[in-house]
């Protein structure tokens, strides 16, 4: 079979696909065999800190924990992303330079309108 046709490279991303798929699924199939049962009251009981639990664990979270969560990753997110543009600004020139200048301004308003919204306030 020769190497430059499309039969070739479907052929190539349906055994890539097939690995991809069968390397995570092994050992989970593997285990659900291999693996010791022995349920107890023990094993099944809520175990957290070393601190047997009290009380109902379904308890209702504050959404504003959330909300600071993903101000967290959005922020971080940032972070990652101006980290590599201000190494290199100087070559970059002025156009990314303004580039980066949207960006912030983008990520700012937000922040502006959150703090406005009294999202970031602790109640």
């Amino acid at each position: 079979m020769p190497f430059n046709t499309y039969e070739y490279h479907y052929l190539f991303l349906g055994v890539f696909f097939i690995i991809a798929v069968t390397f995570p699924l092994l050992p989970l199939i593997l285990a659900c065999f291999v693996a010791p049962k022995k349920p107890s009251a023990i094993k099944n009981a809520s175990y957290e800190c070393g601190i047997e639990a009290q009380g109902d664990s379904w308890i209702q979270f504050k959404a504003q924990y959330y909300v600071y969560a993903l101000a967290f990753v959005i922020f971080d997110i940032e972070v990652i992303f101006i980290f590599p543009w201000a190494i290199v600004h100087r070559e970059l020139g002025l156009t990314a330079f303004l580039e980066m200048t949207v960006f912030i301004a983008i990520l700012a308003f937000g922040l502006i309108y959150a703090w406005r919204k009294k999202v970031l306030e602790w109640k």
